[in-house]
């Protein structure tokens, strides 16, 4: 067995302990994100609001990957969100809707 299998076989229980995790507290999560990304967006004025919404963007399509591993791409719902809306965030002042 190489380094990288042996390395694979520990991580293995970690990786679904924490995906329970993340599946469990999915939404308080998200309100992290979105909090923390307001902060960092009020205190540089707003200045890298694009790259900060891209990048929360992204931490929640990886989050929701990881929560919901093994339920074959379906949202919490049992149903397959539209392409490009997963993960997105809806720029600061606005209700995203």
């Amino acid at each position: 067995m190489g380094l990288l299998d042996n390395v694979k076989a520990k991580l293995g229980p970690a990786k679904s302990k924490v995906s329970d995790l993340a599946q469990r507290h999915e939404d308080k999560i998200q309100h992290g994100l979105d909090k923390a990304a307001q902060v960092v967006d009020k205190r540089t004025k707003g200045k890298y609001s694009d790259r900060i919404q891209s990048g929360t963007g992204r931490a929640k399509g990886a989050m929701d990957r990881l929560a919901h591993q093994g339920d074959s791409g379906r949202d919490a719902g049992g149903t397959t969100p539209p392409p490009g809306t997963r993960g997105t965030t809806p720029p600061p002042g606005t209700s995203g809707t």
